[in-house]
């Protein structure tokens, strides 16, 4: 073949091939740009193919409502190991908190103490009789059975009270009438802190109410005692009025036949009332302090418990007695009665008047507990009054707290004395307690 044809056959080749080229790279770049959407079709939708068949187990569907970015996280997750088995978890019974749960109803104020803890609420007052504040753990010394102990508990914190009141309606019924009049301020002596429970006596004890903070439930059993009547004095057995009337010393209408009086026994049992409302007591929390707040003139009689036996669980357990002496109780000649050397019932240490029982047991029991001395009152707002300053009193106090030394006889009874480093201030604590059963 000559060479100018070979020539022309390779140039013509080459062309073919450029123009190949040049066509392949055209195409290319009309699939990579898209074409502008038109006026009048919306664009097309392009089709999804479906993915290869695989041999991985197909995950399950998402949950209802899960993102998109939950489920692309699902999607894209590799398979992992299944999770190691969760530890047994102990569940709470219904109706009950776990033991580690915070109470929401917790008092604002509380003290946890070991078994052998002791713990003294101590009154300061001036020699006006005026509450001391102020007071620091350095000013006090605690002495029992004479050792000083070392004070590891103090506070001047206010405590909420459980108290019972225990009322007296053996009384004269002028005296019970006008203690009729002072429940109001009785209730309202009361914070919202507080528990009550209400007794009365006079020859049986009984409960009227179960331990409440509710003012309303004190204030109806309250006011359903206004119906009591007292007694309305000791029956006349002598003298112008046991008999009829008389013209010159001779019964009118002939002679009249002496009716023979057997006057019903009548019975005050301040001990066994006090024992009652104790162990009644006892139960409460020991976060709490226990009061008993007697209402009565103050006379003992008939009761099976003695002073010794009730004031053994009273510092057993903690428990102060205060008391508003009322009717005879607060006159000025019957309360120098205990200091008048009487005659004494066989075996016992207090006054014992015959027909009238003891005379001096309630100021006795206030003092033995840190009680204090007892509100003679008279008067309506004299008894209003003492009844919010013996509250305020017992919720305001000194709080000192130890571990006794152990001794040989731990369940004898040991003696406490309290004393403030500070000149004519009176002091007011219990004079002692038994360790038994604490």
């Amino acid at each position: 073949m000559a060479p100018a044809i070979r020539f022309l056959m390779l140039l013509t080749l080459c062309a073919a091939v450029a123009m190949g080229w040049a066509q392949a790279q055209s195409g290319a770049q009309s699939k990579d740009i898209p074409d502008a959407p038109s006026t009048v079709q919306p664009p097309a939708i392009p089709k999804l193919t479906p993915p290869p068949p695989s041999s991985e187990p197909t995950p399950p569907p998402p949950a209802p409502g899960a993102s998109s970015s939950q489920q692309s996280g699902q999607e894209s997750q590799i398979p992992q190991t299944p999770a190691p088995a969760m530890p047994p978890v102990d569940t709470v019974p219904a109706g009950r908190a776990p033991t580690n749960q915070i109470n929401p109803q917790e008092d604002l104020y509380k003290l946890r103490v070991t078994a052998n803890f002791v713990q003294i609420p101590v009154a300061v007052k001036d020699s006006s009789g005026r509450p001391v504040d102020g007071l620091l753990y350095r000013d006090f010394t605690v002495l029992e059975n004479g050792t000083k102990q070392n004070l590891t508990f103090f506070t001047s914190d206010p405590f909420p009270l459980s108290v019972a009141v225990l009322i007296d309606i053996g009384m004269p019924d002028v005296t019970i009438q006008k203690l009729n009049q002072t429940y109001s301020a009785l209730v309202g002596a009361f914070s919202p802190y507080d528990e009550v429970v209400l007794y009365t006596y006079s020859s049986t004890v009984s409960q009227l109410t179960d331990f409440t903070g509710r003012s309303e439930r004190l204030t109806t059993a309250l006011n359903s005692m206004k119906l009591v009547r007292g007694n309305n004095g000791p029956p006349v057995l002598g003298g112008p009025m046991a008999s009829g009337p008389t013209v010159n010393g001779a019964p009118v209408g002939g002679p009249v036949i002496a009716p023979v009086n057997t006057p019903e026994r009548e019975g005050h049992v301040l001990n066994d009332a006090i024992l009652r409302v104790a162990l009644d007591l006892s139960k409460r929390e020991r976060t709490r302090r226990k009061v008993i707040l007697v209402i009565s003139d103050g006379r003992e009689l008939g009761s099976k418990a003695s002073y010794r036996e009730v004031l053994r669980v009273l510092e057993t357990h903690d428990i102060q007695v205060k008391a508003v002496v009322v009717d005879s109780g607060a006159l000025p000649g019957f309360r120098q009665l205990d200091k008048i050397h009487l005659p004494h019932k066989e075996g016992s240490k207090v006054p014992f008047v015959r027909g009238q029982g003891y005379s001096d047991l309630l100021p006795k029991y206030t003092w033995a507990t840190g009680g204090g001395k007892p509100f003679d009152e008279l008067s309506r707002i004299a008894m209003e009054d003492a009844y919010a300053q013996i509250t305020s009193d017992a919720r305001n106090q000194y709080t000192l707290g130890y571990v006794p030394q152990a001794v040989a006889n731990s369940s004898a009874y040991r003696s406490i004395e309290v004393k403030v480093d500070k000149r004519d201030l009176k002091i007011y604590a219990r004079d002692g307690y038994y360790p038994v059963g604490r």
